[in-house]
């Protein structure tokens, strides 16, 4: 099989501990693409949260964000399709997560929006390694109801940050029945997208697209929220880090991200 595209996570995956890119894996990804194979971002991630890697990934044209909430054209520097939260729905999602005192990230096309005061208590919520990141990027605001009252039709993605397991499985029990798209990405949040809206549905929509075939791709990953991408490519590969879940249903396991398992895999697979 002479596989076309590669889909790539991004935390745990393509960044290592510290959140970097390696040389190495870089340099295999630039490879990959100069050889005429599309390599494309499939994050929870929203655009602000790709600013610090906007130089790494300059070569790359598209980019399935915010869960495929956001299919996106870098190279247009515009949206190629959106797939937004009913404002119903986001304002209950969020009432769920202040009765639980946990901290509510909103995802927009553009921004990433939240509250100053848990953007600057994130290990409350476990997420202290993206602080810095969030004090740059994030859009402050007061309150969030407020906020998609406000900017109506805009938000694509809630994220609920959690105190601790007990909370995030009270919230989850709350909105099993409400038709929406869950995923986990980090240690107790909930990432809430439209029903039937994953990675997957983005790479889907990538794919029609771009004239490719399902079964010529290939997608990495190593958390939950990668499920279902890594069910739909065409091969499954699991980082060396990934949970046991994610190793079950992958073709193979490369290495870990912190001795650039996606360099790796890219060797093996694309090799020839």
């Amino acid at each position: 099989m002479k596989y076309k595209l590669l889909a790539l996570d991004m935390d745990g995956t393509v960044l290592n501990s510290d959140k970097k890119i390696t040389a190495r894996t870089k340099a295999a990804i630039l490879n990959l693409m100069k050889r005429g194979i599309y390599v494309v971002v499939s994050t929870g991630r929203g655009l602000s949260e790709l600013t610090d890697y906007r130089e790494d990934f300059s070569a790359m044209n598209y980019g399935i964000l915010i869960s495929g909430g956001l299919l996106y054209d870098f190279f247009k520097d515009a949206p190629i399709k959106v797939h937004g939260l009913d404002e119903k729905t986001i304002l209950q999602l969020i009432d769920f997560g202040l009765e639980e005192r946990a901290m509510i990230h909103l995802h927009t096309v553009r921004d990433g929006v939240a509250r100053e005061e848990d953007i600057q208590n994130m290990a409350a919520f476990h997420m202290e390694i993206y602080q810095d990141m969030f004090n740059r990027v994030c859009t402050r605001c007061d309150d969030p109801k407020e906020y998609v009252r406000t900017h109506p039709g805009e938000v694509v993605k809630i994220n609920i940050y959690n105190r601790g397991q007990a909370a995030r499985d009270r919230i989850l029990e709350r909105i099993k029945l409400m038709n929406l798209s869950i995923s986990f990405a980090e240690a107790f949040n909930l990432e809430i997208s439209p029903a039937n809206i994953t990675k997957a549905s983005g790479l889907v929509e990538l794919c029609k697209i771009l004239k490719l075939d399902i079964s010529e791709t290939v997608a990495i990953g190593d958390a939950p929220n990668d499920t279902e991408i890594l069910q739909t490519a065409g091969l499954a590969v699991a980082m060396g880090n990934a949970t046991d879940e994610i190793k079950k249903i992958a073709d193979f396991v490369t290495l870990d991200n912190d001795n650039d398992g996606v360099a790796a895999a890219i060797d093996k697979v694309f090799s020839c």
